[in-house]
């Protein structure tokens, strides 16, 4: 008798009434297998259907009858940046719309400032935790969840009650350190030029205006210089479009044609006694 022979001996079964048993038991492990594989594939077809390129407003279409009451995250495209770790900043585009009437409750997308999630362990809800870390950039993922446990960091909350049933999809643009900066550089200081000018040059992609743009930024009152707001000290980068809307005040003007990389200084514009120093971290 062969090892592999002794191993399966004595499992045999020589008795007609333990096989008539054993097929039994087989019979049901199938049925069961065949109920619980029903089950996902009727899940799958109560998923909403979420169309559009990734970077424009998705078009979401929620089918008929009552949502899972389980949160449910779901990547419907992958990416090929940078993945996602726990401590980094995420920024990503969102739009969210309550699964009842499909109703639109909040997105990022028309103001063309994405959300800015600081995933400290104290700033976002597990669902977005589930939803954004370990994805890639250029991701698109959706979450269904009640508001209660789909509502995440710096978006209104709309009216929707807390156990209503909400359907996110987020555009993950990218993760970045809280700290991220200038590779070698030290912190900006305020300079004592209020006029435009490059104070440390970049060689990284190109910044052309309507391009999102990643960046750490300081800005200072003039002509006292101080400080009055820092990315550096509420979180870490943050992500802008460069567009006369979406853009504080002088930043197309200041930042249009610039290199990721760089460190510029210009003045907020016209009417505005403020002085902006900006960290050009990324560019998409």
């Amino acid at each position: 008798m062969t090892r592999s022979d002794a191993f399966l001996a004595p499992v045999a079964v020589s008795n007609p009434a333990d096989q008539d048993i054993g097929g039994i038991v087989r019979l049901l492990w199938l049925a069961v297998l065949g109920l619980l594989t029903a089950c996902d594939l009727a899940g799958q077809d109560r998923l909403p259907v979420v169309t559009g390129d990734f970077g424009d407003r998705p078009v979401i279409t929620i089918p008929a009858g009552e949502p899972d009451r389980v949160p449910r995250v779901t990547v419907l495209s992958t990416g090929s940046g940078r993945r996602t770790i726990p401590g980094d900043v995420v920024l990503a585009d969102v739009e969210v719309r309550g699964w009842s009437g499909n109703r639109p409750y909040a997105n990022t997308y028309d103001a063309k400032r994405p959300a800015k999630v600081v995933f400290d362990g104290r700033h976002a809800p597990d669902s977005w935790r589930e939803a954004l870390i370990g994805r890639t950039a250029g991701s698109r993922v959706m979450l269904i969840a009640p508001a209660a446990q789909a509502y995440g960091p710096g978006l209104p909350l709309g009216g929707a009650r807390p156990a209503e049933t909400l359907v996110l999809v987020f555009d993950v643009l990218g993760g970045y350190p809280p700290d991220a900066r200038l590779v070698g550089r030290p912190l900006p200081d305020v300079p004592d030029d209020r006029s435009p000018h490059v104070l440390i040059g970049g060689s990284g992609p190109p910044v052309r205006a309507g391009s999102k743009v990643i960046v750490q930024y300081v800005t200072a009152e003039w002509p006292g210089r101080r400080v009055v707001d820092s990315s550096y000290r509420r979180g870490g980068p943050s992500a802008f479009t460069l567009g006369p809307e979406a853009a504080p005040p002088g930043w197309v003007a200041g930042l249009a044609g610039q290199r990721v990389g760089a460190r510029v200084a210009f003045p907020a514009g016209a009417g505005r006694s403020l002085l902006y120093v900006v960290d050009i971290v990324d560019v998409l």
